[in-house]
């Protein structure tokens, strides 16, 4: 499978690029970005060519990952789609649900396969937890904190201008969403409210019976940041389990699945159709969050 990296920016350079040229069953084929230059830079570090044009890039592979803010990765996945490529895509799917469900249609209508990069999904340790959790009955809640130190440390997110923008629920919210939702099932009811700075605490009400806290942070002090989850039920208390495996083999392994779901048809349990969930919930609760200021 040929495919072409959309972007230039920090998490391409540090994820995406490397991810796609050492994958062994992908030719990593061009970078096309925003900014030329740095798409000529990157492209040279990998031996691949520069495009200027989107759409000649396009013409030339079988699929794209794209590592874009969302609001400029839903313009070009639905171009993508449109064009038969398949899609690697990053969360959040979209900043808004029409855009989001923009990509889903259009991946529907060519039939092309769609993985979309929730990073926890694709960490052995982590993944496996899910598995077992969701094959468990009888979880009465769970809680989850995603705090990050991203506004109050430093580090190469920290000035991008749609995390500025949408805070901690659309950046880590749909990593919290992603191990939430495939264990206690999807959610009928959303409350939120403001805490300090970005932070928002939502909880969910889910169709599995279950109820769910969830705390989110962009602002947290460097000492307070991490992520956890603990489920608590019949079965009895059980904790999120840490992966010491960074974001390149994570993402090797969801381009494992973007082929696979591109060789048999069978759609990935995190595709564009999930993400777009995702998006639909993060959307009510920042509606939710919007009431609460006024």
């Amino acid at each position: 499978m040929r495919i072409g990296l959309l972007g230039t920016g920090p998490w391409a350079r540090a994820a995406y690029a490397p991810a796609l040229a050492g994958h062994g069953s992908l030719d990593f084929a061009g970078v096309w970005g925003r900014r030329p230059g740095a798409a000529a830079e990157l492209a040279g570090e990998y031996g691949v060519r520069a495009y200027d044009d989107v759409d000649a890039l396009l013409g030339d592979v079988d699929a794209v990952a794209v590592a874009l803010p969302p609001v400029v990765q839903a313009e070009l996945a639905v171009r993508a789609a449109a064009a038969g490529r398949h899609l690697l895509l990053d969360k959040p799917l979209a900043l808004g649900v029409a855009e989001g469900r923009a990509v889903v249609e259009a991946a529907e209508r060519a039939r092309v396969a769609s993985v979309v990069f929730f990073t926890t999904r694709f960490q052995p340790e982590p993944e496996a937890w899910i598995g077992e959790q969701a094959a468990t009955a009888g979880w009465f809640t769970a809680r989850a904190h995603w705090l990050g130190s991203l506004f109050t440390g430093a580090g190469p997110f920290a000035d991008s201008p749609w995390r500025r923008e949408k805070g901690a629920l659309w950046d880590v919210g749909p990593h919290a969403l992603s191990v939430l939702l495939p264990v206690l099932g999807d959610v009928r009811r959303v409350a939120a409210v403001h805490g300090p700075a970005d932070t928002v605490h939502l909880v969910l009400d889910h169709a599995g019976g279950a109820s769910s806290t969830v705390t989110l942070s962009l602002t947290a002090p460097p000492a307070a940041a991490g992520a956890d989850v603990e489920l608590r039920g019949e079965a009895g208390v059980t904790l999120l389990p840490r992966s010491a495996e960074g974001a390149v083999p994570a993402l090797t392994r969801a381009a494992d699945a973007l082929v696979t779901a591109a060789r048999t048809g069978r759609a990935h349990p995190c595709d564009a159709a999930f993400a777009l969930r995702v998006t639909e919930i993060l959307t009510e609760a920042e509606t939710l969050l919007g009431k609460d200021i006024g």
